[in-house]
């Protein structure tokens, strides 16, 4: 809502099944709000029908109904924009390939790491190492959540499809978009609170641990700081555990000016995350394994 505001927008139409979100009016008091997905896309043809059709809809629910929700906004004739992650599988990413074709609408992803200032300096750094590099990574992301995280749909395997998808997709998107192609992996934890693994990259080898446990973050971080997001690359550690801020805003104002991120550039973070979730866990692993993974 804030993005939307910031650029100029306005937010018409709302659905949501939970019906406690005042919030709302701090951005758009007068949307129309619903609380059944069958009204809202009642009203949505009916503003249609008047001359006055949406042109996106926005899915910010629930990871597992993210399919059905933008093949709702697809067949509505509108472009979506839709929060990480699209989809779970790459079959999903093709369907949706195929209702954008149908429907002569576009699907657009929110990768807002791309749009951070410290990874487009590393990504440059790297770019600028001899093309056969081998680049020794490390890559850690620990973001405290409470006990209300697993009590809700976060925690629930078959709607959020697990800490390395939920939590962790927009770094597998991040490594990609740095290093290459994913050549080959091993997956060396996966719990309801971590995830840890060893990913080839055409160019780098990387060590990954994610974790929603507070326990896990650095000494001294624990007071005051409830993220840490750092990646090592050949011995050198950028923190970036701040300069997120406006990146959902550049995020809507690129999709809006037409050069936003769609279905084929989120596609090898899915096929990633889906072959992780889908992966046994190696025992004992016969890959380099991240310092954190099993304690």
């Amino acid at each position: 809502m804030s993005a939307i505001k910031e650029l100029g927008h306005d937010l018409v139409a709302a659905i949501d099944t939970n019906d406690s979100v005042g919030i709302i009016d701090s951005y758009f008091p007068d949307a129309r709000f619903f609380t059944e997905f069958e009204r809202f896309v009642d009203h949505a043809y009916q503003l249609k029908s008047e001359g006055r059709p949406l042109d996106y809809v926005v899915v910010c629910s629930p990871n597992y109904l993210h399919g059905a929700h933008i093949s709702a906004g697809l067949r509505l004739g509108c472009d979506v924009i839709c929060e990480k992650p699209l989809v779970p599988s790459v079959a999903d990413l093709n369907r949706l390939v195929e209702l954008e074709r149908t429907n002569n609408a576009r699907v657009f992803t929110i990768l807002q790491l791309r749009h951070h200032q410290a990874v487009l300096d590393l990504a440059r750094r790297v770019s600028a190492t001899p093309q056969q590099t081998k680049h020794e990574v490390e890559l850690t992301y620990i973001t405290s959540r409470g006990d209300w995280y697993l009590q809700s749909w976060k925690g629930d395997l078959k709607k959020s499809f697990g800490v390395a998808t939920n939590i962790g997709i927009h770094f597998f998107d991040m490594l990609t978009f740095i290093f290459g192609d994913l050549k080959s992996m091993e997956v060396h934890r996966q719990d309801s609170h971590k995830a840890a693994g060893f990913l080839e990259y055409a160019s780098a080898n990387v060590r990954w641990f994610l974790s929603i446990d507070r326990s896990d973050l650095p000494t001294g971080k624990r007071k005051g700081q409830s993220t840490y997001r750092s990646i090592t690359c050949d011995g050198e550690e950028l923190e970036f555990s701040k300069g997120f801020t406006d990146l959902h805003t550049i995020s809507y104002e690129r999709i809006l000016a037409g050069v936003g991120f769609g279905i084929e550039e989120t596609r090898r973070c899915v096929e990633a995350v889906e072959m992780i979730r889908l992966s046994r866990t190696a025992n004992p692993p016969s890959a380099p394994f991240h310092p954190q993974a099993f304690r």
